[in-house]
């Protein structure tokens, strides 16, 4: 069940990706801390270790030395990434610029009203 829920997370984390150009500090820090409670500081080391060679080399050796890195995690959830990104892109082209933008502003309010809330 673990797995397929990283999987599903990175799966989202793709689409995302592909329909907005964002993915890892939307979708997989707010699923690893509220989903898996994982520790904030894990949740952005993980995540950016999901990202890892395009993105954070740098900062995913920094996380990884203080300890604040699920490799595991990671690795399965930049996995579905790899393939959510397609679906997402695929998903964006017909859609009307109106809609993207509310769709994506709705989102974002989600995101942070949840993140301002909870405990």
């Amino acid at each position: 069940m673990e797995i397929f829920l990283l999987l599903m997370a990175g799966l989202a984390a793709g689409i995302m990706s592909g329909l907005f150009g964002v993915g890892g500090g939307l979708i997989i820090v707010p699923f690893l801390y509220f989903i898996k409670g994982m520790d904030l500081k894990m949740a952005f080391g993980t995540s950016l270790g999901a990202l890892l060679l395009p993105v954070g080399l740098l900062g995913v050796i920094e996380y990884h030395k203080a300890g604040n890195m699920n490799l595991k995690f990671a690795f399965i959830i930049a996995f579905a990434m790899f393939f959510g990104t397609y679906f997402g892109a695929k998903l964006v082209q017909p859609m009307a610029p109106l809609f993207l933008k509310r769709i994506y502003g709705a989102f974002l309010l989600f995101v942070a009203v949840k993140m301002l809330i909870e405990r």
